[in-house]
This record gives structure tokens, C-alpha cells and sequence, in this order.
């Protein structure tokens, strides 16, 4: 591999690491992490193995961590690194710095101190599930981990429960069954969802159904690794088939059925494929 190592800008250089396969690592992480003068990862071990697999050399640069529990120790230090000018690559443990991650409160304090802040993109758990989990991602919601206590739990759900927008939330194996029983409590046991586990390694696995559905497979298994809930926007299925149908006929008198259809399946939650039939009707009958 041609790595291109060069003097970098300072500043900070947020890179996201593969979620699982190796190999899914960008060519612009591997040309920074073979450039910067200091190197920071939530997990130094994993950011080390890494970087062996991709042949670079760690050399006589630093390699430091930082995470939760040191951050505000390890704040100051890494800030006189860039006051002396020098350029800082922050790994997350796996995926994109910022997300879920402790990387947050480093990169607003470079912010705030004047320094550049650089992302370089790449794999991110939950935009990998949605993209797996066979539910609407023209509008979602991350909302991260669900609080462990059931009370807690539920309360987040329930505010959740109504948000016009597919949700996606990071979970534990050993509190999966217990979430997905809160969300058919909550949400309602038809709600579409996907449980997506081990995503990008050898034992990647999607599971697909309704809340209900889900919630008794989970009861049944155990999985193991780690795990992205997807569960589909709240849906008016009961919506009165007049309204709707005067809804579509005053749209389609400024609109193609296509862009009316999807206006008011966006709208209403109404699958659009009933729609989309029923719109062609009325424009046939026009």
C-alpha cells in the first residue's frame, strides 16, 4: 500500500476505525495515522493492532489514551501539544469519533482554544444497520444507549414513541431482551424493527420482524457482540381512507403522483405503496 505520509496542519484529525473488517478503514486514515506528530485512541491496544495490520510504524511518536474516565486529566496535555504546533490523530475504539464516543469534549476544547478540528469519515455502526435494516432512512434518530433501569428505560421510550423518524439505538446483549420487551410495551408490538449484531465481522447478523417478534427471539437466544436496534417511525395505519383520499386529489393538482405520494406517506405513516395505488387511480379517473 502506498501510504502518503506527510507533514500535517496542526490541529486535531478525527478519524473513524473500522466496526469490525479490518480492511474498511479509509485510505486518508491510514495517510493520517502514518503522519501526525502525536497519537491519541480511546483504545490504545486496538488502535496499535490496527495500525500493525496496515503496516505503520508508530516510531517515536506518542501514542496516548484518552477516554471517559481520563479526559479531563488528558485534556490539558494534549492541548499543549497543539499549542506547540503540532498535529493530533484521535481514534475512536470503533466507528466515528463523536458518536457514542468520548472524543467530544476533546475536540470542543480544541475548537474553543482556536485550534483546526479535522474529520476524516468512514465506518459508523449505526448508519451501517440502517442501511441493513430495510426501514425508512429519509429522516432517523440515533439516541444512543437506553438507560439501564427499567423506569428510566421506559420513560426514554415513551418519549420517543412518537418521533416522525426511524430510531436507532446502541444495546447490550445482556440487556436486549429486557429493551425489546419495554419497546412492545411502549411502542406497540406491530412496529416494525431490525436488531442488527456483529456488524462487518465474520458472524454479522440482521434480524427482522416486528417488536413482538423480536422481542421473543431475543427471549429465547442469546446473542453475543454488539448490537444496533432499529425500530421504524410511529404509523397512522387506521387513518380514514376519505380524508386521505381528498388529502391526495388536492396534492395532485400541483403535483407528479410520485412526489404526492411520498408528501403524504411522509406525512401520515401510511405505507406508500397504498398510496402510490391510490394515487394512480385518482389520476386515471382525472
Amino acid at each position: 500500500m502506498n501510504l502518503q505520509a506527510k507533514k500535517l496542519s496542526p490541529g486535531v484529525y478525527l478519524l473513524a476505525t473500522p466496526i469490525g473488517t479490518a480492511r474498511d478503514i479509509t485510505l486518508r486514515a491510514l495517510d493520517i495515522l502514518a503522519s501526525a506528530d502525536v497519537l491519541v485512541a480511546e483504545d490504545t491496544r486496538s488502535l496499535r493492532k490496527l495500525m500493525d495490520i496496515h503496516g505503520i510504524a508508530l516510531g517515536e511518536r506518542p501514542l496516548l489514551s484518552y477516554h471517559d474516565h481520563n479526559g479531563a486529566q488528558m485534556r490539558p496535555r494534549l492541548l499543549g501539544f497543539l499549542a506547540e504546533g503540532k498535529s493530533l490523530a484521535y481514534a475512536s475504539e470503533a466507528g466515528t469519533p463523536m458518536v457514542a464516543d468520548p472524543g467530544f469534549d476533546l475536540a470542543r476544547a480544541a475548537r474553543d482554544a482556536g485550534h483546526e478540528v479535522v474529520s476524516a469519515p468512514g465506518p459508523s455502526a449505526v448508519v451501517t444497520a440502517l442501511t441493513l435494516a430495510g426501514l425508512p432512512t429519509d429522516r432517523f434518530m440515533f439516541a444512543g444507549f437506553l438507560p439501564n433501569a427499567k423506569g428510566a428505560r421506559r420513560k426514554m421510550l415513551e418519549e420517543l414513541r412518537d418521533v416522525p423518524a426511524t430510531l436507532a439505538f446502541y444495546e447490550s446483549p445482556k440487556r436486549i431482551a429486557a429493551m425489546l420487551a419495554d419497546a412492545v410495551e411502549v411502542m406497540g408490538a406491530d412496529r416494525d424493527a431490525a436488531v442488527c449484531r456483529e456488524l462487518t465481522k465474520k458472524f454479522e447478523e440482521v434480524l427482522r420482524g416486528t417488536l413482538a417478534d423480536l422481542a421473543t427471539t431475543c427471549a429465547e437466544r442469546t446473542l453475543k457482540g454488539e448490537i444496533v436496534v432499529v425500530i421504524d417511525r410511529a404509523r397512522s395505519p387506521n387513518i380514514n381512507e376519505v380524508d386521505l383520499e381528498a388529502e391526495l386529489k388536492t396534492l395532485l393538482d400541483d403535483m407528479s403522483v410520485r412526489d404526492a405520494s411520498d408528501m403524504l406517506a411522509e406525512r401520515t405513516g401510511v405505507k406508500r405503496r397504498k398510496i402510490y395505488q391510490m394515487a394512480l387511480a385518482l389520476s386515471q379517473d382525472s
